[in-house]
């Protein structure tokens, strides 16, 4: 199975701006595409928040293309849209991005492969050794049932979980749409995490 095209940034946690986590406001103009709000909480089994851990996201931009060289998807590149993000999570383990709705993309696996809309994210513990990476889906996205990736979460609690929650709470108004995403570390509850990466 060829790997998305999406490669990870790797950002380290010093320096974090105030933009870092709003990958709206990166570049000197506006992101085509629907601007969306995605947060939630970084936790443990017992369900205790994970409090100053360093979260990445990339994604694709609206059109469903990276910015990344080896890209090869032909949809626009769109000059305000990097899509990379970091943050750190707060005292209670929240974390909170503001960016674009990202676009399915063709990634040739198979016939008329496309992968669903998504983000990635990767955690880190104290150490960039104790990376762990994995992917936020939207709900009802027509292409799950052809995802090779989503799929081969054999377990449909587990493959759920990776589809965040429209939550109107963290819509803001006139702006955004809002998403609610926790991720749990370990256990039975576990958020699903790529291996290889």
């Amino acid at each position: 199975m060829t790997k998305p095209i999406g490669a990870p940034p790797a950002f380290g946690e010093r320096d974090i701006t105030e933009t870092d986590n709003d990958l709206t406001r990166q570049h000197t103009g506006e992101p085509i595409g629907e601007r969306i709000t995605v947060s939630g909480r970084l936790l443990d089994r017992a369900g205790r928040p994970q409090r100053g851990q360093l979260i990445e996201i990339w994604q694709a931009n609206s059109a469903g293309r990276y910015a990344h060289r080896r890209e090869q998807h032909d949809a626009p590149l769109d000059p305000n849209f990097t899509g990379v993000g970091r943050t750190l999570t707060d005292t209670d383990g929240f974390y909170r991005f503001t960016t674009i709705q990202p676009g399915p993309y063709p990634w040739r696996n198979h016939l008329n492969a496309w992968r669903p809309a998504h983000i990635h994210f990767s955690l880190f513990g104290s150490a960039f050794t104790q990376r762990l990476v994995t992917q936020m889906y939207f709900p009802n996205d027509p292409l799950f049932p052809y995802d090779p990736i989503l799929q081969s979460v054999t377990d449909d609690a587990a493959r759920q979980r990776l589809v965040a929650t429209y939550d109107h709470s963290l819509s803001v108004p006139e702006f955004s749409l809002g998403y609610h995403w926790d991720i749990v570390l370990d256990g039975p509850a576990a958020t699903w995490i790529e291996e290889g990466r």
